[in-house]
């Protein structure tokens, strides 16, 4: 890896020497990132030899816990975000039955409505300074935006995708905000990003607890490290970089990201917060082009379990044991109830919460209440529903079933050996369906290549 830059300076400074009860919360979200794109979770490069790409979250993973079953709510970005974002499933908001939404500037329906309770919200009505750094992929203005949705501060994008350098969404238009001002900042994205992070916790006061999401773009396309300013300039922020990237390149994207967090966790040290601050970081789904997501088979837009198994971490000392490992599946939105249950905070009573809390885990960490997860998507009319260690899948018609314990990959279809189970989950994917709205004919999918772009894999 390239040689690390140094830790950001910051003139905010805040009273570390007293602490507010109720914890600091922070969400970092990776873009696109793969289950097996971290040391921790088993990276290796590109002659498959184990490499030091995330050293600093390999280390917050000892620190605090680890999650093996940990799933994105969608195969894809924006419905994932929904569901952070609000604590339900994603498919109650027309929005999230794009795949994802595009660039719609204007549009009035395709967006998170402001008038729906989302943690942000939740937790700046009981006191809680809020922010959102980084990628919002949630709706565009006037319509939607994160300040309409309970951020207090917002510094990023709104699009899907942007340049590292050029700032700008997939179409070459400028997408980089302060609130609700364009904003003008040279530099490498994801060292911006998580600049900025750092200088929001050093300008929290102890006597407030705050809530922090950063959504890297990170290691989202276009392929671009510190060094390839040259490449921006080629693409002119143009296109879904069909012609470049490489699997060093994308760990090296990894690894900015991974310093910056480190330098955010410096920050929490420093401030003396470290203790009392939860911090999750995950994906928003599956890998895609060069990342790695062994042992599973599928990738991104996939609801096999290498499109919706994410990497997932967890640290909060002064509640969690430290080098900790859970079993335990969980979705997305999980953490969305998890912080509002940390901070004493209830959801809407309008707005019931689909998820559950997993602050349980931090007691015990077999612990494992009985479920079923659950995901639909037009793509492809893809199905498919997880209890326990079985998977009923079904792709553009065909069913499958899956025992994941024995069988990760999927490879050992055993609905013809087990008709009952097959029957059994079948039947429950369709009870959970009936209670959600249709997905509607208009709904969108959109995808970013196909076998006309990079040669299509038979198996």
């Amino acid at each position: 890896m390239q040689q690390a830059l140094s830790a950001p300076v910051s003139a905010y400074s805040a009273d570390s020497s007293r602490s507010s009860e109720r914890p600091n919360l922070i969400f970092i979200l990776a873009d696109d990132l793969g289950y097996a794109d971290l040391g921790c979770t088993g990276a290796r490069d590109a002659h498959n030899n184990a490499c030091d790409v995330s050293p600093r979250l390999d280390a917050l993973a000892a620190q605090g816990m680890r999650f093996t079953r940990g799933y994105s709510n969608s195969a894809v970005c924006s419905p994932t975000r929904f569901a952070l974002a609000t604590g339900r499933w994603q498919y109650r908001l027309r929005g999230a039955a794009e795949e994802p939404i595009a660039s719609a500037h204007g549009d009035k329906v395709l967006g998170l409505p402001p008038e729906h309770p989302t943690v942000a919200s939740l937790l700046r009505d009981a006191g809680y300074a809020t922010a959102l750094v980084g990628k919002w992929h949630l709706g565009y203005p006037p319509h939607f935006g994160p300040r309409q949705s309970g951020y207090q501060e917002f510094y990023g994008f709104h699009a899907g995708g942007a340049d590292y350098f050029a700032h700008c969404d997939p179409r070459g238009r400028p997408d980089f905000w302060i609130n609700e001002e364009p904003h003008a900042e040279d530099g490498y994205l994801t060292d911006l990003l998580s600049r900025r992070a750092v200088d929001f916790v050093r300008s929290q006061s102890a006597q407030r607890p705050f809530f922090l999401s950063l959504h890297y773009s990170a290691p989202h396309w276009p392929w671009l490290t510190r060094q390839d300013r040259a490449e921006s300039e080629r693409l002119k922020g143009m296109g879904k970089h069909v012609d470049g990237g490489s699997i060093d390149t994308y760990q090296r994207m990894i690894h900015h990201m991974d310093e910056g967090i480190g330098w955010l966790l410096d920050a929490l040290e420093e401030q003396g917060m470290s203790q009392n601050t939860l911090l999750v970081f995950t994906s928003d789904n599956g890998g895609e082009r060069f990342s790695n997501n062994w042992p599973f088979v599928g990738q991104k837009m996939d609801l096999l379990e290498g499109g919706i198994r994410v990497p997932l971490l967890a640290r909060w000392p002064a509640r969690m044991a430290a080098g900790t490992v859970c079993d335990t599946p969980n979705l997305t939105m999980d953490w969305a109830a998890s912080f509002l249950a940390a901070a004493g905070v209830q959801a809407h009573a309008d707005y019931p919460l689909d998820g559950i809390s997993l602050l349980p885990l931090m007691q015990d960490p077999a612990w494992s209440p009985e479920r079923d997860l659950a995901w639909r998507m037009k793509h492809r009319e893809q199905k498919a529903l997880v209890r326990g260690d079985w998977k009923y899948l079904q792709i553009e018609g065909i069913e499958y079933l899956f025992n994941l314990a024995a069988d990760p990959r999927e490879r050992a279809n055993l609905r013809e050996r087990e008709p009952k189970k097959l029957a059994e989950l079948r039947s429950a994917w369709q009870q959970w369906n009936a209670g959600l709205p249709p997905i509607p004919d208009a709904a969108r999918v959109s995808l970013v290549f196909s076998k006309t772009d990079l040669p299509q894999a038979s198996y």
